[in-house]
């Protein structure tokens, strides 16, 4: 949430764009299914450069989360 305000805070319409959607999809047999955006590539089409930085740290933590998983 706190990242989520930080981009708010530089682009007030960028709550359009928040790459927060995770999907996760049980594809059967025991396998499990974990797909993100990447929220740097979604964040370079508004040309804000606060934004890019904001969205580097998000995806770091997605990127986390989902080697964790």
């Amino acid at each position: 949430m706190h990242l989520a305000h930080q981009a708010l805070t530089a682009d007030d319409k960028i709550g359009t764009m928040l790459p927060c959607n995770v999907i996760v999809q049980d594809l059967g047999g025991g396998k499990i299914e974990v797909a993100a955006i990447d929220p740097a590539i979604s964040m370079e089409q508004v040309g804000n450069p606060a934004l890019k930085i904001i969205a580097k740290s998000v995806t770091g933590k997605l990127q986390r989360v989902i080697v964790a998983i």
